[in-house]
């Protein structure tokens, strides 16, 4: 699995920090959905210095009887999808907060709830100064109106059919108001989501790509559950609040994104791009291609 330079948001994610996250996850994608199918896989991440942008080697290793979280989990992949419209004002229970945090620990993760850490109020002033920062400032909009309010068939960014509608009021977080569909009437959404920050005990190249690994599978475990996700990234894309969200978890573990969960009402599934477009070559059994 390669990083696409192409694709790297040179003002959001100047470091493809949020890129690697992304490859991650398509890796946890392929690798459950062999595993499914009774095919077990050895994973290696980044394991060539000389190839920075090679972010993970993914080999079958013999054939392993599938177990059932494994096809519900790959189940899942066809359905998950960020939900950016309200939530239902419904707490999410304690065995499904519990899941999404093994899941992540399957995977060399952590997921720590904002409620229950005494972070919530500083890191949701964060998402709202990052917010506001990005609003007024032009180079983001425009990359930000680049991939976003697209065709509801195209392959790429976010359609206007994945957008949500323009908050009624104020609220702890809402989503991006760059991302609202302003063509839908305001709503209210929850007073307090359930966020949730999912990290990693190291930092770096290497673990961004396992915690994609470990984003994907609670996200595919809240699909599983019944739950709807979406991503609050204003903080992580702001160099005046990236440092200050790094130090809100100081002691705890690296942050790598944060999580908007809840129960919220089914959502249309966007287009994805075809195999064609992101498979570049069969590679040799021992040297990558590229």
């Amino acid at each position: 699995m390669w990083l696409d330079r192409d694709r790297v948001l040179g003002v959001a994610d100047p470091h493809a920090r949020e890129a690697r996250l992304s490859c991650g996850a398509a890796a946890f994608n392929l690798v459950i959905c062999l595993r499914s199918n009774g095919l077990a896989t050895v994973v290696r991440m980044i394991p060539d210095p000389a190839e920075p942008d090679l972010l993970a080697v993914i080999r079958l290793d013999g054939n392993q009887a599938a177990q059932q979280a494994e096809r519900e989990l790959a189940g899942a992949v066809f359905r998950r999808h960020t939900n950016r419209r309200p939530f239902l004002e419904r707490e999410v229970s304690p065995a499904s907060r519990a899941a999404l945090k093994s899941a992540a620990l399957q995977e060399g993760g952590q997921v720590e709830y904002l409620d229950a850490s005494g972070r919530y109020s500083t890191v949701t002033s964060l998402v709202r100064r990052a917010e506001s920062l990005q609003a007024n400032d032009p180079a983001f909009q425009a990359e930000a109106a680049f991939w976003t309010r697209r065709k509801a068939d195209s392959p790429d960014g976010v359609p206007m059919i994945a957008a949500g509608p323009p908050p009624y009021t104020p609220r702890a977080v809402s989503m991006r108001a760059s991302h609202a569909n302003q063509d839908l009437p305001p709503r209210e959404f929850e007073q307090e989501p359930l966020l949730a920050a999912v990290l990693t005990r190291d930092h770096g190249p290497h673990a961004e790509v396992r915690a994609g690994m470990a984003l994907q599978r609670v996200l595919l475990t809240a699909t599983a559950e019944g739950l709807a996700t979406s991503f609050l990234s204003q903080p992580f894309e702001s160099p005046q609040t990236r440092g200050a969200l790094d130090q809100a978890f100081h002691g705890v573990g690296q942050p790598h994104t944060l999580l908007r969960i809840g129960y919220g009402y089914p959502t249309r599934l966007t287009a994805r791009r075809a195999v064609d477009d992101v498979l570049i070559r069969q590679a040799s059994p021992d040297v990558p291609a590229k």
